[in-house]
């Protein structure tokens, strides 16, 4: 609906489907759906809540988060400015609501997401904040019920947007160890890295009617592809006509569906074990722990990775060794060593193996058992390629939904014959093409990152050259995470942030610089564990040597894990991806 005065104002609105003109009242009465056409106007948080849950029964979730800007942000406004107008636009705290309420008398914890406050896109905060809905869930043995709106991550917050999507899904991960029901409801828009986690990582996945969801959105496909999209491309119809959802739903019929559900869930309830005590433990006891834990990414007890005598790469601390927009063009760079390479170069008798046994063998993806320094392991990574033909037939590296289901499938295999993963990461994204939404994309990616939460074996996962997005993070949810000094790890790339918050793509250098993607400040942000230096002037002058750098940081950083018990690794890396949240960057914003 389209109207000029604040929505709470207009006596009438103007219905952006059929462009009828409806009287306010009758308008919300009929839930801000069309009576002409059926066209399902956005809702913001509060409302939703209004139509959802019984009246009365909401109890906001306590606990104020601390104003953070994680990496200084600034494109043409500074990202503190544009918070505090989304604040004053919206009077919401932040991109999501959280609470405990009734729906039909069936308890469940709520986290409703809000389009208006910053495109609902997927922050610190906003992580944070879900990820205590999904905690209060599990200590109450309830279900959590999450309604999505977002445009994805945060590009203002960075690879720290990124990690959100690991650290909400560890979150489900273990309502579903619990036995917990979680439902996500996908309004419209839905569609980045709120896709491809916690929208579609649940138990069940509803569509309100005219939602769409998507990893890639409708413009960036066309971009890229070329194509024409097919009617209807991404709707809720779309999706279910594809298997990507359990239902459609009419927002008059959404209450409903939910009370059936939670009662559904309450009554057929298993008997389970009970669920150990750290697991229904508060939050805070949970972590209390963790200083006594293995040094983790950022805690300022791990040291740079390199040969004796090697200087961290930037020198002193904040600085870095060069721009960091040549240092996006040195990750791209033809020659770099792709994940075959080091195949060949670090690791001994690969053998590789082929498919994802659902129809498909994605060569973006390669992967396969081989051996280093002796130790058996499962090696998963992107292939790009050095000539123009090579890296067509490889996508770039783009991994198609076949590719990351191929890497799941290799990734349980491993699990369950004893043998640690290391995960080569270098690509510029997931593939963005119709094709790819088809089959299910953003679930994928969402099951994969979910899936490496839990998964009882070592993960080491490196950071190559280029790691784009969700596509990256899909194999990068790990023990330790170590990068090349001249790789680059980012939520967007510098590109594709400068279209979106400058006034055209040739700011793409001060994006570079804005978003923090390189080496040295995703190590001080604690992304990154290690940084595993170059030969100068970088990998692809002397392959060789950057190929027996990355063999020493390899078993520098696997031979400790193999000596920790599954449930213990399991444990950490959750921890690991746990500190991601708000306060503490905002705390370390404090600092600085």
């Amino acid at each position: 609906m389209t109207a000029t005065a604040p929505r709470e104002e207009q006596l009438w609105s103007r219905c952006a489907g059929c462009a009828s003109l409806l009287y306010r009242k009758r308008l919300r009465r009929n839930l801000d759906v069309c009576p002409e056409c059926g066209e399902h106007a956005r809702l913001g948080a509060p409302e939703r809540l209004r139509q959802l849950v019984d009246p009365g029964s909401l109890r906001p979730l306590s606990g104020r988060l601390p104003e953070a800007d994680p990496i200084d942000f600034v494109d043409v406004l500074p990202y503190p400015h544009r918070l505090t107008a989304a604040r004053a636009s919206t009077g919401l705290a932040e991109a999501v609501v959280c609470g405990t309420a009734t729906i039909g008398g069936h308890p469940a914890v709520l986290a409703v997401m809000d389009f208006r406050f910053l495109g609902g896109s997927l922050g610190c905060a906003v992580g944070e904040l879900i990820t205590r809905a999904a905690e209060r869930a599990l200590d109450d043995r309830t279900a959590l019920i999450l309604v999505t709106a977002s445009g994805g991550a945060r590009m203002q917050e960075g690879a720290l947007s990124l990690m959100q999507m690991a650290t909400v899904s560890q979150a489900i991960a273990a309502l579903r160890e619990a036995g917990l029901l979680t439902v996500s409801v996908l309004t419209d828009p839905t569609y980045g890295g709120v896709a491809a986690s916690f929208a579609t990582n649940t138990d069940l996945v509803l569509a309100e009617s005219g939602a769409r969801m998507g990893f890639a959105g409708p413009r960036v496909i066309r971009q890229v592809t070329g194509r024409a999209l097919p009617e209807g491309f991404q709707t809720a119809d779309f999706l279910l006509r594809h298997g990507q959802v359990d239902m459609v739903v009419q927002r008059r019929s959404l209450r409903g569906r939910l009370m059936a559900l939670l009662a559904a869930t309450r009554a057929a309830r298993p008997v389970r074990p009970p669920v150990p005590r750290q697991e229904l433990a508060p939050r805070r006891e949970r972590l209390a722990g963790a200083e006594s834990a293995p040094p983790l990414a950022g805690d300022g007890r791990d040291a740079f990775t390199g040969p004796p005598g090697t200087p961290a790469p930037g020198g002193e601390p904040g600085s870095t060794a060069c721009d960091a927009w040549d240092t996006v063009r040195v990750a791209r760079h033809p020659g770099r060593p792709t994940t075959l390479d080091y195949l060949d170069s670090v690791f001994d008798g690969f053998v590789e193996l082929h498919g994802d046994r659902l129809g498909a063998d994605c060569p973006a993806v390669v992967g396969g058992v081989a051996r280093l320094d002796g130790r058996h392991v499962m090696v998963i990574g992107h292939q790009k390629g050095h000539t123009t033909a090579e890296l067509v037939a490889r996508n770039f590296g783009m991994a198609s939904p076949a590719g990351h289901r191929k890497a799941l499938r290799l990734m349980r295999l491993a699990a369950r014959l004893g043998l640690p993963v290391v995960t080569l990461v270098d690509t510029p994204g997931a593939d963005p093409g119709v094709d790819a939404e088809e089959q299910g994309q953003a679930a994928a990616i969402a099951e994969n990152i979910l899936t490496l939460t839990v998964l009882p074996t070592p993960v080491l996962a490196v950071i190559t050259g280029e790691g784009g997005s969700g596509g990256a993070l899909a194999l990068a949810v790990a023990d330790r995470v170590l990068m090349l000094q001249h790789a680059v790890y980012s939520v967007i790339s510098p590109e594709g942030c400068a279209a979106i918050l400058w006034p055209d793509r040739s700011a793409a250098p001060q994006a570079a610089r804005a978003l923090r993607l390189t080496a040295p400040d995703l190590r001080r942000l604690g992304v990154v564990d290690e940084i595993v230096p170059e030969p100068a002037p970088a990998a692809h002058d002397d392959p060789a040597e950057t190929a027996r750098r990355l063999r020493a940081a390899l078993l520098a950083n696997l031979l400790p894990l193999l000596d920790v018990p599954p449930a213990m690794l399991v444990r950490l890396r959750r921890q690991r991806f746990r500190r991601f949240g708000a306060a503490r960057f905002a705390a370390r914003a404090g600092a600085r």
